[in-house]
């Protein structure tokens, strides 16, 4: 891996989850959320392409959370559509943008989880399925070959949407100090490991800032 990164045409940010709901004060609340803001906007005006992701989960009746599905929050259940670790119930339900976070010349929202009933944890290829609106569609309309992904949380959305477009024959990368993880029963370095064995590269901002 080279010391620096040449950002061009077929690179594309992914912030992932930087809703008011994973910062310090919502729920599931991410430590240390907060230090995010002024990095990640460097790293959003240094890429051409930028996509943000938002989950759409509530504490409504129907939403994928550890209540509903009788769970711990983070502990893994199988499902029919494969493994989920749900979350706690969320308090903003419209995934609002933490304050201080500005994606002027991000082209896309994305938004996960629109379906209560199924855990969407990566936006690359939609869990609740039956849509073509997924990331996997849009990278490849528009020519992209690496992913670069910043936000929250390393360990569950971060990994997932990363694991899923590496399997799909993207270069892909995780900025890791533009990430930050929630560390359930040994999360981050279950992720890490699969990221690892996967060839998730591991990088840092001033790889790509200088």
């Amino acid at each position: 891996m080279p010391s620096s990164i040449a950002i061009d045409g077929r690179d594309v940010l992914v912030v992932i989850d930087v809703e008011t709901d994973f910062f310090p004060g919502g729920s599931p609340a991410v430590a240390d959320g907060d230090a995010l803001a002024p990095l990640v906007n460097r790293l959003a005006r240094a890429f051409d392409n930028v996509v943000l992701t938002q989950g759409l989960r509530s504490n409504s009746p129907t939403a994928s959370t550890s209540s509903r599905l009788d769970a711990e929050p983070f502990d893994p259940n199988m499902t029919h559509y494969g493994d989920q670790a749900p979350p706690p119930d969320q308090c903003e339900p419209d995934g609002d943008l933490r304050e201080g976070l500005g994606f002027d010349r991000a082209f896309l929202m994305l938004s996960k989880g629109a379906n209560g009933e199924v855990e969407s944890r990566s936006a690359y290829s939609k869990a609740e399925g039956g849509t073509t609106m997924s990331l996997a569609a849009l990278l490849k309309a528009r020519g992209i070959s690496r992913v670069f992904a910043c936000g929250l949380a390393t360990d569950y959305c971060v990994a997932r949407l990363m694991l899923e477009a590496r399997a799909a024959g993207l270069e892909t990368f995780v900025i890791d100090d533009a990430c930050r993880a929630i560390d359930a029963n040994g999360s981050f370095a279950g992720a890490w490991s699969k990221m690892n064995a996967a060839a998730v590269w591991r990088i840092r901002a001033r790889e790509i800032l200088g």
